[in-house]
């Protein structure tokens, strides 16, 4: 079974989507988006949106899909151009190694681990109790900051 989470910046889970093992994860990205639980604020035209996707996203369906739910995709290219880089921009953090995080903590849960459940509708419903938990105690580690 394969897991495609979408996770807020700071690797809090936002939304899960899952299919079979033999599903290109580019198929997934539309039910990805529109699995988000709670209303996404309008994005604006000073503050877009971003969406960070590796480089098994580009193609016309995954840059397609980013755009008609307003996102500002950043695809990384499947194949780099032979080109000479460009020079040196301001080093950013790493965005790809929070997904990885978050799919650790939840394989955490040893019932998302090993896949005990036959049915996709109750390993989806676990994988989202686990979510939920994660936002828990992400809840209880931030409340002392307010």
């Amino acid at each position: 079974m394969k897991r495609s989470p979408l996770v807020e910046a700071d690797g809090g889970p936002l939304a899960v989507a899952v299919a079979g093992a033999n599903v290109p994860d580019h198929q997934l990205l539309a039910a990805t988006l529109d699995a988000i639980i709670l209303e996404r604020p309008a994005p604006e035209p000073d503050w877009p949106q971003h969406l960070c996707l590796d480089a098994g996203y580009d193609n016309e369906a995954s840059w397609g899909a980013c755009i008609d739910r307003d996102y500002y995709p950043h695809i990384a290219p499947a194949r780099p151009s032979p080109a000479p880089p460009p020079p040196k921009a301001p080093r950013r953090p790493s965005r790809r190694w929070v997904v990885e995080r978050t799919i650790a903590w939840l394989n955490q849960c040893r019932a998302i681990l090993i896949r005990w459940e036959r049915e996709t509708d109750n390993y989806l419903t676990a994988i989202k109790l686990a979510c939920c938990l994660l936002w828990y105690r992400r809840l209880d580690r931030l409340a002392p900051l307010r």
